[in-house]
Formats: structure tokens, sequence, C-alpha cells
């Protein structure tokens, strides 16, 4: 690996049409921000050159990821590279951190919602989403049969998601108390198929035992 990256700063690998090689503070930058993020876009603020070195030298970045146990790929179409977690096994770090039971529940209406943005035609060519911090609050309530977290609750843990690319929170409307969402889709690599299986397993469960 410190091979491999030595090649990329010295210019031995061929750097992006147009662009100089990354320097050495630019390439860590760039490992420091998917594991930071998870899912990163073109368009990330205040992440410099880090989405077009991920790109270009992905094979380094597939390498490097593979040995701490992450996948690493890039969705040209979503304009992303992200990590994805392997479901399996014991972890120690931070990207497979237990969620809590109101994170988990808001991280399912999230991708249930972007989920009907889809189905509904309501994406954009970026394959972004739109709701609100409301309609979140009623998936939980309808999917879930439980309270959703209250206001500045549900805003932070948002706001953990947001962190992690699945999604970009719009301004606050003070008069009607709701937040524009923007979903990303990030939030389908954020809530997997197998996470969501046994997520809605544990919610069908909760709902027959409420009877």
């Amino acid at each position: 690996m410190i091979e491999a990256f030595r090649a990329i700063v010295d210019g031995d690998e061929p750097p992006p049409p147009g662009t100089r090689a990354p320097s050495e503070e630019d390439l860590t930058r760039a490992l420091q921000v998917l594991l930071k993020s998870q899912c990163v876009y073109s368009d990330t603020p205040g992440i410099g050159r880090s989405y077009d070195i991920a790109r270009h030298y992905a094979p380094f970045f597939k390498n490097y990821f593979a040995c701490l146990g992450y996948g690493f790929e890039v969705s040209p179409r979503d304009q992303m590279v992200f990590l994805r977690v392997p479901p399996d096994g014991v972890r120690h770090d931070g990207q497979a951190e237990r969620l809590r039971k109101d994170e988990t529940l808001v991280l399912l209406a999230l991708r249930l919602a972007y989920e009907e943005g889809l189905r509904a035609h309501r994406v954009t060519t970026d394959g972004v989403v739109e709701c609100t911090t409301d309609d979140i609050a009623e998936s939980i309530r309808t999917a879930a049969r439980s309270e959703a977290p209250e206001e500045t609750r549900l805003t932070e843990i948002l706001r953990l998601f947001a962190r992690k690319g699945g999604l970009r929170l719009g301004e606050r409307d003070k008069a009607e108390k709701i937040t524009p969402l923007m979903l990303l889709p990030g939030i389908a690599v954020l809530s997997p198929d197998a996470w969501m299986e046994q997520v809605r397993a544990w919610a069908a469960a909760r709902l027959d035992d409420d009877g």
C-alpha cells in the first residue's frame, strides 16, 4: 500500500486528464474524507479534489479499503464514490456502530421515502428525491407505528446521516416548523437491502406483539 501510495504521489501513475498528480496531502485527505463520510459526491462541499482523486485512482482506493474490510465503489451515474460496509462479522469501526432505536427508525423512513420517490418518478437527474421532515415523521408513525423523535432530536439524527452523505437539509420553515430534505443516492448505501429486510422483520414483529 505504501508503494502504491508513493507511486501516485510521485506521478508514476497517470494523473487525471488535465490535472497534476495529487500531493501526499491531497491523497491522504481523500482517504480521510471517505472514512468520515462514507458517501462522497462530485459536488460535496469542502472536500477539494477528493472525489476526482478517488474516482480516478479507484484500484488503489479499492485495495486500500479492502484492507480495512470495506468495499470501495464508484457510481458514475450518481457522481458518487462510497464505502460499502459488509453486513456479516464482528466489526470495531465507526462506520458499523450500532444505531439507536430512533436512529434506526429514521433511517428506515428515509430509505422508504427514497424508494417511494423513485417509484413515483419524483427523482432528479442527479438522483435526488425531495421530501420534508413531516414526511419522515409520518412514515415512522405509519410504517413502524411508533412516535417520531421530537423535532430537535430528529434534526440531530438527520444531520448524522447528512454527514455520511445520505441527504442534505434545506432551510427550516419557522412558521410551519418543517425542514425540506434532499435524499441522495447514498441513502441506499447507508441502508442496504439486507439491513432493510432485518429492520422490516423487526418492525413486523413489533406490530404483531402490539396485536
